[in-house]
This record gives C-alpha cells, sequence and structure tokens, in this order.
C-alpha cells in the first residue's frame, strides 16, 4: 500500500488532485525520522515530476507512489494541510481538457 492508500483508509486528508496516478504534486510528503529506507525506491517518473512540487526537500516523495516497507513517519506540508482544511478538493477538468479531434 502507498502513503496515499493508507492516509485515505484511516480518514487522514491527502490530497491528490490526480487519482493517485503521478500526474500532479498534491499529495507531496516529506520523509522524517530518517525513515525513507522504509519506502520503495522512487522511480524516475515521480522524481521529474517532484521537481514542480512546492516545498521540495531531499526527504520528499509522491504519497502516491512510496509503498510502505516497514514503519514511516511523514509529514504533510502545511500548504496541503490548509488547502484540504479549508475545503479544497480535487479539480474535475471535465471537458476542458480536449481528447482529440472529433469526426
Amino acid at each position: 500500500m502507498s502513503i496515499l492508500d493508507i492516509a485515505l483508509n484511516f480518514g487522514i486528508p491527502l490530497e491528490h488532485a490526480c487519482g493517485g496516478n503521478c500526474a500532479c504534486t498534491t499529495c507531496h510528503i516529506i520523509v522524517r525520522d530518517n525513515t525513507d529506507s522504509h519506502l520503495s525506491e522512487m522511480e524516475d517518473e515521480e522524481a521529474d515530476r517532484l521537481d514542480g512540487a512546492a516545498g521540495l526537500t531531499l526527504h520528499s516523495r509522491l504519497g502516491c507512489q512510496c509503498v510502505v516497507k516497514g514503519d514511516v513517519v511523514v509529514e504533510i506540508p502545511s500548504w496541503n494541510r490548509n488547502y484540504v482544511s479549508e475545503g479544497g478538493g480535487s479539480i474535475n477538468l471535465g471537458d476542458a481538457i480536449p481528447s482529440g479531434k472529433k469526426d
């Protein structure tokens, strides 16, 4: 299970605008207490996506991508906690993103 899966299962609000598909950085978390080794290795796609994350640190991960393999301590950055607590939610773009030409 990923950090995102665990957070949602325990009712911990962790934003995930892309639905957990590594297409955004809203599930950005910071791994604390040297527990990075208890998570799956970061893949290139996650590293590339994290380059655009606010508040990036050496211990940043995307909650949707890191699979837990042991005890882990994480922090949800304050900008993300505030966004969720103030009623922010995933944005449904619907038809705003064209899917291609229609004949």
